[in-house]
């Protein structure tokens, strides 16, 4: 509780600092447009969570959105209809997260270095799907799919389907929406527990008769599953995406969201509420440092910043809980 209410005073500092930055930081357009890079950035970082409350850790999330964003519009090219190409890239997604579980349950590989490894591949694969189009940026095909696409991006994004803009914050809600999903199994059944079991101790946790490898396996699954979502609403949002670079270092945005929201990085801890909290800081920080003409390479220095920090803090509380036993 005292990890969400610092978050939650860090994000009413930011806000207020933001909208009193600049006259048109507090205008409906940048605040929906901000909502919407916190609902994007949010659904990879329930998926993070997830996967660091059983005690791994995924460092393909960026990789597989981007290679997600170019298998959404590669599909578009190549005639398929995008209300058939969303849950395509979807179930590929469930794939890729099949794959890293069973590599890392069945092999007993460490879940570093199988997601490590699967970060150069999805990358070096997106690029060889954008490569089948002859050009590195993928853009929409079809004009017959104008439709179906402007109702996803009413849907999905907000934008008007008249003239494009943003009119609500559609991934936002749509975070919410999965928050909500993702509270219900942490919080209300015996699968949250499962899964706070397993981060506390996989032991004490098989003692309990949890069958440990199925239920990692199933955290990866939805892992992969919702950064293959995140990878079709980056391709919504804009009419093309760079095969070799769509949601580079995503994976770490998605890390310290989570970590930001109270997930112990040693596993067992972390609440929806906090995820979607966690979430939310960075792209409020962005658009703080791009009204005020900052350099935008601070981003990455606050994020290691904030991930080392959010270790230390963990270690901390960890050895106090010991002492005071």
């Amino acid at each position: 509780m005292t990890r969400i209410l610092g978050v939650l005073g860090l994000l009413v500092v930011l806000y207020t600092t933001l909208i009193t930055s600049h006259p048109k930081a507090g205008e409906p357009d940048n605040l929906i447009s901000v909502a919407n890079l916190q609902g994007r950035f949010g659904i990879i970082t329930l998926g993070a969570a997830l996967v660091i409350i059983v005690g791994g850790i995924d460092l393909s999330i960026g990789a597989v959105v981007g290679c997600s964003a170019v298998l959404f519009g590669v599909l578009m090219n190549k005639g398929v209809h995008p209300f058939a190409a969303v849950p395509i890239v979807i179930l590929f997604g469930a794939t890729v997260g099949l794959t890293n579980g069973s590599l890392i349950t069945r092999l007993k590989l460490q879940p570093f270095l199988v997601t490590l490894c699967g970060m150069f591949v999805f990358r070096g694969f997106a690029r060889l799907l954008g490569g089948t189009l002859g050009q590195a940026s993928v853009i929409e095909g079809h004009p017959e799919y104008k439709d179906p696409i402007r109702t996803l991006r009413h849907l999905l994004i907000g934008k008007d389907p008249i003239d494009g803009e943003l009119i609500f914050p559609a991934q936002f809600i749509l975070l919410i929406v999965l928050a909500g999903l993702v509270g219900f199994f942490l919080h209300r059944t015996a699968y949250g527990r499962y899964w706070y079991a397993i981060g506390h101790s996989e032991l004490a946790a098989k003692y309990a008769g949890v069958n440990v490898s199925r239920q990692r396996v199933v955290i990866y699954v939805v892992c992969s599953a919702l950064a293959a979502l995140t990878g079709v609403l980056l391709f919504l949002d804009a009419p093309s995406v760079q095969s070799d670079n769509a949601g580079f270092s995503w994976e770490l945005y998605a890390i310290l969201g989570a970590v930001l929201g109270g997930c112990s990085l040693r596993g067992g801890e972390g609440t929806a509420v906090g995820m979607v909290l966690g979430a939310m800081v960075l792209p409020v920080l962005e658009s703080l440092v791009n009204f005020r003409g900052d350099a935008s390479d601070v981003i990455p220095v606050v994020i290691g910043l904030t991930l080392l920090i959010g270790a230390i803090v963990d270690e901390l509380i960890r050895q106090r809980s010991r002492i005071h036993r």
